[in-house]
């Protein structure tokens, strides 16, 4: 154990049957450090996707001092939701969990309320990451709303000249301002929100050297704002869920983060581990009339289940790249004749294809790749890409089962495909 970087062992003083809209109990900490919470949790009714009755919100205090809300968007079932407590001294301490009806739907019904005690972790970054996790502060406008929550949170941890760095992204459960639903769909392949909100670069020893957020306007400027123990406070503050140093709300969220790897493969596989968050999304949708299929530039998508998914990775460059699947025998694109809904960045990256009503992912007979000359910026000619997209990986590509899971993969590959702008596709037969 590495006394505050290490999460802490807590045990149970007793047994604490599931209870209805509350929860309280007396736990033991050997030690002084963070402490992380399964909460086993679902409420009567409740369902994302149907107004008046979208959720429960409960109310967290530990030793009677609040410590964040917890919104149950995944439905009746009892489900997991791993949260961060903070940093706690060693000792007896209380945890209260109860209703909060003025943020609760007025059509949820009761919440069945358990929580799970952890064993410390072996793993010292594991700890440390705990211990320097944002605390997110509600955007003003979603506080009862039921809208953008953030439902998830990872962290890298990638090597700088001083030492290295640990970065938090979340995932909004959509954003209300910023790209629209169908071009997140063709660009990005999914209606949530992600996004890096956090970096703190420490030292060879530890110390901390730097640390940044990200601000409005897509801006990383340095973090000078409070911390509660190691933990940064942040504040959700534009409709597309970017972050600042202080705000007027009070309501906060601490979901516990989770490490990921994210080598050759896009940020959407973190939502890839925890396939209910596919669901949560488009039931959201469903909510806010977002599904609906009038095709590109309305805001609207079909059935997120009539959505092929891929992702791939290479190397655009100053190109743009779309995708298209052959559907016995009609080749149906991502970007639907839309400039805009092209990939204009490198690395590994997501889109989906939205495909006539009936077809299942048995009717997928090819993928294929297309480049062209990017859309030129306001009053400038087009300039022709100075080298070819490389195509380097197919990760996955998957359509959503009738409960918004994601299938098998129907393709993978692996390789060196070399796309002229305009120029001839790149075809992979699905086999």
């Amino acid at each position: 154990m590495f006394a505050a970087e290490a999460l802490a062992l807590w045990l149970l003083v007793g047994a604490a049957a599931p209870a209805a809209d509350a929860y309280d109990q007396t736990f033991d900490l050997a030690a002084s450090g963070e402490v992380v919470a399964t909460v086993r949790a679902g409420c009567g009714g409740c369902a994302w996707g149907a107004a008046g009755r979208e959720a429960a919100a409960l109310r967290l205090a530990i030793d009677g001092t609040y410590s964040q809300h917890l919104v149950l968007a995944r439905g009746e079932t009892p489900a997991e939701y791993r949260l961060s407590l903070g940093t706690l001294p060693a000792g007896r301490h209380r945890l209260t969990i109860e209703r909060d009806a003025a943020l609760s739907a007025k059509g949820a019904g009761p919440a069945t309320i358990s929580v799970d005690p952890l064993q410390p972790s072996a793993d010292r970054d594991e700890a440390l990451a705990q211990s320097m996790a944002p605390i997110l502060f509600a955007r003003a406008n979603t506080v009862g709303k039921f809208t953008d929550l953030p439902i998830l949170m990872w962290y890298e941890v990638v090597p700088t000249d001083r030492g290295r760095q640990f970065r938090y992204s979340v995932i909004f459960t959509n954003e209300d301002g910023g790209t629209a639903t169908d071009r997140l769909m063709a660009t990005w392949g999914r209606t949530t929100d992600i996004e890096y909100v956090y970096g703190v670069e420490l030292d060879g020893s530890g110390r901390v050297v730097a640390e940044q957020f990200q601000g409005p306007g897509h801006e990383f400027p340095p973090f000078h704002g409070r911390h509660e123990a190691r933990h940064p406070l942040l504040w959700v503050s534009t409709d597309n869920n970017m972050v600042s140093e202080s705000g007027s709300t009070t309501i906060r969220y601490a979901p516990a983060p989770e490490r990921f790897d994210l080598s050759n493969r896009s940020r959407e596989a973190v939502m890839d581990r925890h396939p209910w968050s596919y669901a949560v999304a488009s039931e959201e949708m469903t909510r806010e009339g977002k599904i609906a299929d009038e095709g590109p530039g309305h805001n609207t998508i079909p059935d997120p289940r009539r959505f092929v998914y891929l992702e791939a990775c290479g190397d655009v460059g100053d190109a743009a790249l779309a995708f298209a699947v052959d559907v016995r025998g009609t080749w149906i694109a991502s970007d639907r004749g839309v400039r805009e809904y092209r990939i204009v960045r490198d690395g590994c990256f997501r889109a989906a294809i939205p495909l006539p009503p009936g077809i299942h992912a048995s009717d997928i007979r090819a993928l294929r790749a297309m480049a062209y000359t990017r859309a030129p910026s306001k009053d400038q000619p087009p300039v022709r890409p100075k080298a070819p997209v490389m195509l380097r990986r197919v990760n996955t590509l998957f359509m959503l089962d009738d409960q918004y899971r994601p299938g098998p993969a129907l393709l993978q590959w692996r390789g060196a495909g070399t796309i002229n702008a305009d120029g001839a596709p790149f075809d992979l037969p699905i086999k």
